[in-house]
């Protein structure tokens, strides 16, 4: 291909994604679904614009690298621990009892065990570019639903070496072993590896690379970094997706973090999209037109028995129905893997052409239903989220506002009363759009992103009032501010116990949003059963200095439930003990 074909296919990529993305994204279909349908247009089954999608496709898979990347720069390793359960239990059963049921099903049409069980494996496979895409989209990834799709296609990840000692062990010509010992040691070693050089040598790396003051190293790094650890990986066999998500978890405690962030974030925006338009360019219209019944169909049945199986599992544990339909409709369609089983099993006379060919026609068809499947899903339950750009912030004020609800309109009214402006930043467009209306100078955006706050003048500002609805969004908010402009004063407010517990980690004193009106409640409460306002106001003060302690107390216990709970109950009683002796003691 010269310079002149590469400009040329460049052109036709962006262009197609800039007509039709915006149109299906307005139509509230999603913008998978346009990307999709712009692969298939300008495909060499259709107006025949690209001739080698394949070729494309290896390429633009590295978009789903860096989202898994990124997706592990926002989670600790804590985080992803706490996820061990649904990683294992329900992503484990997913993979199985989807390969099992689907295999039984696929002898019964007539064919082969051989066969039935490649077919098995690549149909429990789900999209990870398309299904966390969605839910990042529409903003449900941290819901349960959107956990459990997260931990489910994890574990995917993770069966790959399993799956690829199936297909050499059931492989007609097989020459060696299915079970190879040391690929699986050196499999080991490199994640190893890659855990160790992230807490050594990867950190004094970075601090050398962003002391230069150059943004695009810092930005040619960050995806060396990236393509260094998905070669590793793929030298072994593994996932790259999983080992990228395995630097970005041991990175996610850095301090480059967020520039992480924002740098890859275009760059994967961009493959991502390529990555869609490349599968939609592999449906083959002619094979879909010649046995629509056979392909559409089998489509939708497997998606109706993934579906099945997803509700079925999110019913075991327990999840609402809302919960259950999102773990369902995200990741119900076979995944990108698909092709690459198929493709394996076809080198090595496992299935035939014809039966590959049809296989990756449904693959396709599948992923088309997603992007429906999600719509239906926020027409019924109503959880379509608009978007809208965010707001340009042209003033920079000594103190900013994140977050202008009940709470943060206090503090702004108070500010504004005393002559002083803050910057008033909110993330929900119809809050910013009511505050405007009573004059309100309020400005659209995610105060925890660090582009945010930068154009905000954080790094001048004296003063952030955090008080978001999001407590994730606050604790990173208080975190990022923390790392970054220690000299940045900081009042937070806490919606419970447990997110004061997590902001005082961060040597921060929360305000817990209804304990001073609770305490005044119950203040008129003791007055009203006929405590003296005196007497009623030291009970009070000293709950309320009881109540403190006991917070601190409790700070460096609270994951160990027996010992939180043994705390607790001496709490109570010391507090009983206390209160008879402020009853016993005189008014003044």
């Amino acid at each position: 291909m010269n310079h002149s074909d590469f400009l040329v296919q460049a052109a036709i990529y962006l262009a197609s994604a800039i007509i039709l993305v915006p149109i299906f994204k307005k139509l509230g279909l999603g913008s998978v679904l346009g990307y999709l349908i712009a692969g298939i247009l300008i495909g060499p089954f259709a107006l025949k614009l690209i001739a080698d999608p394949e070729h494309v496709l290896h390429f633009a898979e590295f978009g789903v690298v860096l989202m898994l990347f990124l997706i592990g720069l926002e989670l600790e390793s804590q985080k992803v621990w706490e996820l061990r359960k649904l990683l294992f239990g329900l992503g484990g059963m997913q993979v199985t009892v989807t390969i099992a049921l689907v295999t039984v099903i696929a002898h019964l049409l007539h064919f082969s065990w051989p066969e039935a069980l490649i077919i098995g494996m690549g149909v429990a496979m789900s999209s990870t570019a398309i299904g966390l895409t969605a839910l990042i989209e529409k903003k449900q990834l941290h819901t349960q639903g959107g956990q459990a799709a997260f931990a489910t296609l994890l574990f995917q990840d993770l069966s790959v070496i399993p799956l690829f000692m199936v297909l050499a062990f059931i492989a007609p010509h097989k020459t060696a072993s299915g079970f190879d010992l040391w690929a699986v040691t050196q499999s080991i070693a490199v994640i190893a590896a890659i855990v160790l050089a992230s807490k050594t040598v990867l950190r004094p790396i970075m601090r050398m690379v962003a002391q230069t003051g150059m943004r695009e190293v810092f930005v040619a790094f960050s995806l060396l970094l990236v393509i260094g650890v998905s070669l590793a990986m793929a030298s072994v066999g593994l996932s790259m997706a999983l080992g990228t998500f395995l630097a970005g978890v041991l990175l996610a405690d850095s301090e480059y973090r967020y520039e992480l962030r924002l740098d890859i974030e275009p760059v994967k925006g961009l493959l991502l999209g390529l990555f869609f338009i490349s599968v939609g360019m592999t449906v083959d219209l002619a094979l879909v037109a010649s046995q629509p019944m056979l392909i559409f169909g089998f489509a939708l049945l497997i998606v109706a028995t993934k579906l099945g199986i997803l509700m079925g599992l999110g019913q075991m544990f327990k999840y609402p129905l809302r919960d259950k339909l999102l773990f369902g409709a995200a990741i119900s369609q076979i995944g990108e893997f698909a092709f690459v089983i198929f493709g394996v099993a076809l080198t090595q006379d496992s299935i035939s052409r014809e039966t590959y060919n049809i296989l990756n026609a449904i693959v396709a068809v599948s992923m088309l239903v997603t992007p429906i499947l999600l719509l239906l899903y926020d027409r019924f339950l109503n959880l379509q989220c608009g978007e809208r750009p965010q707001d340009a912030i042209p003033e920079n004020n000594s103190v900013i506002i994140a977050g202008f609800g009940r709470f943060g309109q206090i503090v702004g009214r108070v500010l504004i009363a005393k002559g002083i402006t803050p910057t008033l930043i909110d993330n929900d467009p119809n809050q910013v759009d009511l505050t405007r209306q009573f004059g309100w100078r309020c400005y659209y955006g995610d105060a925890s992103r660090l582009d945010v706050l930068e154009e905000a003048g954080i790094a001048e500002a004296k003063l952030l009032v955090i008080a978001v609805n999001d407590v994730e969004a606050t604790l990173e908010m208080a975190k990022l501010v923390k790392e970054r402009w220690p000299q940045v004063k900081i009042v937070v407010r806490a919606r419970s116990r447990t997110d004061a517990f997590d902001l005082r980690e961060l040597d921060l004193q929360p305000i817990r949003e209804t304990f001073y009106s609770s305490l005044e409640a119950a203040k008129q409460s003791l007055i009203i059963i006929g405590e003296t306002a005196t007497a009623a106001g030291r009970i009070i003060k000293q709950f309320e200095k009881h109540d403190m302690e006991q917070l601190e107390a409790t700070l460096k216990i609270r994951h160990d439930r027996k010992a939180l709970s043994s705390q607790m109950e001496q709490g109570r009683q010391d507090l009983k003990t206390l209160l008879e002796m402020e009853s016993n003691s005189p008014d003044t």
